[in-house]
């Protein structure tokens, strides 16, 4: 490596390959020529190193091959393309893969190298070759080299994964595209596939002849068959699906699980029912006396994923499409003992059960007046002897450890679930009918079963909170007030727990709160203390799901009678602190969103009544919460505060106060109608002013703002570089300022009001002034920078010096020292003129 250049040398390689001196053009190709020479070399005292991805030789290469004009032959990538795809092979001596190690590193970085661009494509099928053969390899440095290659490769041919499955359709294409890009690999991939699926009955011992079967099935799962596709076509599709499906009988758990999904692309929608029948046919029979619950297992997937196929299309509603499906139903029934306990199983049980759950979802619908398709096929009645007879009933002699018992619980809760709402929608049913009831389902020791019995109960009760879906519950969910009491003071698994307050926050009140008493012992205010304090310690979705279901608890509280409205007033005073607290841009969003939607939904008994239930001050607090959410950082919490605003101005006594009553609105929008309509309530409640020297803190800022200033000012040393801080690039103080300026201003100068005491305005100006020499002095410390360069410290000043001085015109204003000349902002003015009340140097501030 003696001639090999420095390291910074290869960046300048473009005007090297096109300098008319010759010898300067043949560099790049002798260092290439080393390069390679040296990875070829085995020898111990080679200076390469195969860790870390072969270190900087791959990023060396890259230097050296991108600057290559690509006008030109490309000579020098196509000499070391053949070279590194002739490395990456396999090697008969596993003692020597170091070349090998390089050679895949190499390929994986110029794979991923955006500037060859189409030139490196040529290659990519001999570098799906090499990978899939590496996959195989002994020695734990050329698999971890070859996967990392072959994720590359995947990439650079389906594109970036653009969702959250694996198999997005925008990652996919037809084998018919993929096989006329790469011709190469449609008989490579085809006698891999046939090799290792030769493989999967082997004995336990011989597992590691089928390492790579994980690869082609995921290179397979993304392609899907094309309309012109058919079997007198030469890269058809038809010779994959046996051995994909003969690969299900691994047994390795993923590689069943991938087999299956790969088999569906493959499988042409009309012919997914007779393959489906072919498969349920060769399931063994339960006076069979040998069969492997690996085959079973691989099998009842590829059903399962087939028969979701085709109930996603488009013609699911089909009387054809409900016919083969009747007959696919028939089959199953055939081989029904896989669900119950003569299969020892569990895993297997699952299966079956998903895919009889899936039958019920498709079938359960009435054909021309008739009887539903499953109840004419007696499948009902199995389900339900199959629920019955489960461990459902007769309890659990398991634990966790026991292979699928997680998956099978959760498959069994899911067909239960399906069984009892098939009885509640059908007229005339009775309750006996019933298998199992939610009230069993919902005392199981076991969390996965509660959870998804909580999960779908939530679901009815929202549909029928919202009005959508079925618009009253069926008879089945009547009075269970109690029992979510009874369940939310002993569940101790976090998302059951946080289930049951959903589901106490969509049920009326006046239907379970006077339970309380006699179902947990705690009086209706005691439960309401109770739920406070569960939104108070938590920091998580149960805290939103508190924080709204005490929202509610109060409101009807308050709208029970007078008595009740006195006796509350401390529990008011807690709950407003409650919502202020959970405001925070500090906060996770679900609890900034919790808090737009109690703001919400309480607007017109707490923020715009016009008799007010709060005080001013926790009025004005609440208040102060909606102008925060409207500047939060993010646009959903936003657009939920916008909802409180459009709910506030649609009231009968607010919807005057301005022209955009009932018409949804923007935040930026939003921020100026809220104060708009705040400044109204305050002139028709008579408070203006009590409440002007808790706005004029607003617009001062409190000295909040100051004194982050100061302390930016003294502690500038201890900044670190890369050190996060909090940040809101949506909220931009001189907007806010501008907005409560104009309004004050225009009330203020509008309606007749009770002027301040002197000595709350004494208070003020004393408090504005000090703040205002205070900022002065601070600024002169200041270094004087450039105009143009004007520090982050500066305009934290700047941005406080004007809310000050809006401040001090507004009291001169109300001294009676400025008339009518005062400087205000016009209400035509748009956000983006907001910044002209500002001084010079301030326009980037917000």
């Amino acid at each position: 490596m003696d001639q090999l250049p420095p390291a910074h040398l290869p960046l300048g390689m473009g005007p090297r390959l096109r300098c008319p001196n010759v010898s300067l053009q043949k560099l790049p190709e002798q260092w290439l020529r080393n390069v390679l020479e040296e990875i070829k070399c085995s020898d111990p005292s080679s200076k390469l190193c195969a860790t870390r991805r072969s270190a900087g030789i791959p990023f060396y290469i890259q230097a050296l091959l991108a600057s290559e004009p690509k006008k030109g032959k490309m000579d020098l990538l196509k000499t070391t393309m053949k070279e590194l795809i002739s490395l990456a092979g396999p090697t008969d001596d596993s003692q020597s893969t170091v070349p090998q190690v390089h050679a895949l590193n190499i390929l994986r970085a110029l794979f991923r190298d955006t500037r060859l661009g189409e030139n490196i494509i040529p290659y990519v099928a001999d570098g799906a070759k090499a990978a899939i053969l590496g996959f195989t390899s002994p020695v734990w440095a050329v698999r971890n080299s070859s996967t990392l290659l072959f994720s590359t490769l995947i990439t650079r041919i389906f594109g970036v994964k653009r969702g959250k499955d694996e198999l997005f359709k925008k990652n996919t294409m037809t084998g018919s595209e993929f096989f006329s890009r790469f011709p190469e690999l449609y008989p490579f991939l085809l006698k891999q596939l046939e090799a290792v699926s030769n493989t999967v009955d082997s004995d336990i011992g011989e597992l590691n002849r089928q390492p790579s079967m994980f690869l082609l099935l995921l290179v397979l799962g993304r392609l899907y068959p094309s309309p012109m596709d058919g079997t007198c076509s030469a890269l058809s599709m038809a010779p994959f699906i046996p051995f994909i499906m003969r690969c299900g009988n691994s047994p390795v758990y993923r590689s069943r699980e991938m087999a299956a999904r790969a088999l569906v692309p493959f499988v042409m929608r009309d012919e997914i029912p007779a393959t489906v029948q072919t498969l349920l046919a060769k399931l063994p029979n339960c006076t069979d006396q040998c069969f492997r619950q690996n085959h079973i297992h691989g099998t009842l997937l590829q059903v399962f994923h087939l028969l979701q196929a085709f109930s996603d299309s488009k013609h699911r509603m089909n009387a054809h499409f409900q016919q083969e499906l009747a007959d696919v139903a028939v089959c199953t029934t055939a081989k029904l003992w896989l669900a119950k306990r003569q299969n020892p199983c569990l895993v297997t049980r699952a299966v079956y059960i998903d895919i009889l759950f899936l039958l019920t979802r498709c079938l359960d619908k009435p054909t021309k007046g008739n009887q539903p398709v499953l109840e004419h096929l007696g499948i009902w009645e199995e389900v339900r002897n199959i629920i019955s007879r489960s461990e459902l009933i007769t309890g659990f002699p398991y634990t966790f450890t026991v292979p699928g018992l997680p998956q099978y619980l959760q498959s069994l809760t899911k067909l239960a679930i399906a069984a009892v709402w098939a009885v509640a929608v059908q007229p005339g049913e009775q309750t006996r009918d019933v298998p199992i009831s939610f009230s069993q389902l919902l005392e199981s020791s076991f969390p996965d079963v509660r959870l998804l019995t909580l999960e779908a109960l939530l679901e009815r009760f929202s549909a029928a909170a919202s009005g959508l879906g079925e618009k009253e519950l069926p008879p089945l969910l009547w009075n269970m007030g109690g029992t979510f009491l009874m369940l939310a003071m002993k569940e101790n698994h976090p998302e059951c727990f946080c289930k049951i307050l959903k589901i106490l926050h969509c049920m009326d009140p006046s239907e379970w709160l006077h339970q309380t008493e006699h179902c947990i012992h705690l009086t209706p205010k005691e439960f309401l203390n109770w739920t406070m304090d569960i939104a108070s310690n938590e920091r998580s979705e149960i805290q939103s799901a508190a924080l709204r279901l005490a929202s509610k608890v109060i409101v009807h509280h308050m709208r029970t009678s007078e008595e009740t409205r006195d006796s509350m007033a401390p529990k008011l005073k807690q709950w407003v602190q409650l919502v202020v607290s959970s405001c925070g841009d500090h906060l996770p969003t679900e609890s900034r969103l919790a808090t737009a939607e109690v703001l919400t939904s309480t607007t017109p008994f707490f923020l715009t009544n016009p008799h007010p239930v709060l005080g001013l001050q926790d009025t004005l607090a609440l208040w102060r919460c909606v102008l925060t959410l409207l500047q939060s950082e993010e646009p959903a919490v936003r657009d939920a505060a916008t909802e409180t605003v459009t709910t506030a101005m649609s009231q009968g006594n607010t919807c005057r106060s301005t022209e955009f009553a009932f018409c949804q609105v923007d935040a930026s929008i939003a921020l100026d109608m809220a104060l708009v309509v705040l400044c109204d309530l305050l002139q028709q409640w008579n408070q203006l002013a009590p409440a002007l020297p808790v706005l004029l803190g607003w617009l001062l800022g409190e000295g909040d703002d100051l004194m982050v200033c100061v302390e930016s000012e003294h502690q500038v040393e201890e900044d670190y570089l890369f050190e996060k801080a909090e940040i809101n690039f949506w909220a931009e103080t001189l907007i806010f300022v501008k907005y409560l300026y104009k309004n004050l201003y225009h009330l203020l100068s509008k309606s007749s009001w009770h002027p301040l005491s002197p000595e709350r305005l004494c208070h003020l100006q004393r408090t504005a002034s000090e703040q205002c020499h205070l900022l002065s002095q601070l600024l002169k410390e200041l270094p004087p920078p450039a105009a143009f360069l004007k520090t982050v410290e500066f305009t934290r000043l700047r941005i406080q010096e004007e809310r000050t001085l809006a401040c001090l015109r507004l009291l001169a204003f109300l001294e009676g020292k400025e008339g009518e000349n005062t400087l205000v902002p016009s209400a035509a003015d748009s956000p983006a003129e907001a910044n002209q009340l500002t001084l010079p140097g301030t326009e980037m501030a917000c």
